[in-house]
């Protein structure tokens, strides 16, 4: 029997300068936004809009590049960070990103923090573009923002404890380069557990910190490098065997 082949790259502009987004911002998210959840006491997540964020974020890391050391995106610049919010994350329903706000600082914004490659047909997604500004980091703000992830995450559809709705996942992973050694820590921090290495897991923008495995002569995408991922998750039974409370504590804590 005869076959074809018709593919067809898509068109994808490789940047999209001064590029905000829609007006209104249509975030594109899969899922119901529980906003009674996304907030904790001191912290409030809310959906990035980089016409209110973007330059916030960009001016941050401006001056402290090594803020980027381990992503595997290339976001040295405000356009960069453009592109990828819009074309990454906007358009692709299964991701979104959120603003940390810092309601006991005034309604600083803190960071970011997002969900990623979140599956309503196996109930799971990935924590993931997790960055707290320097000025937060070492406070309440980063356990805040994770706890308050997981909450949204895992809290089933009808009011919980709490009186929280979540989106009922049964499973939430987060992946960290391998020798980013605090995220890991974070992640261990917040109940998530190790389950192993995925090898070769991105292909890293040209100048990024890969795994320093050299690369076949041919490989496509070289000079690019590779990254290994140390990977970890926690589950729905997890949740509510003292994932909860313990995610809870942490949110408290002073």
């Amino acid at each position: 029997m005869a076959y074809i082949n018709s593919y067809e790259k898509p068109e994808r502009s490789t940047l999209l300068p001064g590029y905000f987004g829609p007006d209104p911002y249509d975030i594109n998210w899969a899922f119901p936004l529980y906003e009674e959840t996304l907030e904790s006491e001191r912290v409030t997540l809310t959906p990035f809009i980089p016409s209110l964020h973007a330059q916030e974020y960009a001016a941050q890391v401006g001056v402290r590049p090594e803020l980027h050391r381990w992503f595997p995106l290339d976001l040295s610049s405000l356009d960069l960070l453009l592109t990828e919010v819009e074309v990454r994350v906007r358009r692709n329903p299964s991701w979104i990103l959120f603003a940390i706000i810092d309601k006991a600082r005034g309604g600083a914004m803190a960071g970011v923090i997002g969900l990623i490659n979140a599956s309503p047909e196996n109930l799971s997604a990935e924590i993931a573009w997790v960055l707290v500004f320097p000025a937060f980091q070492g406070t309440y703000v980063t356990s805040n923002a994770i706890g308050i992830m997981l909450q949204y995450a895992f809290e089933l559809p009808s009011p919980g404890p709490g009186g929280r709705r979540g989106l009922g996942f049964r499973r939430v992973q987060w992946t960290a380069h391998s020798a980013n050694k605090p995220s890991h820590a974070a992640a261990t921090r917040m109940g998530l557990k190790e389950e192993g290495v995925l090898h070769w897991s991105w292909v890293l923008h040209e100048g990024a910190e890969g795994h320093g495995i050299p690369l076949r002569t041919g490989d496509p995408l070289s000079p690019r490098p590779g990254r290994h991922s140390v990977l970890f998750a926690l589950c729905a039974d997890d949740w509510e065997n003292g994932g909860r409370e313990h995610v809870q504590r942490l949110i408290d804590r002073k």
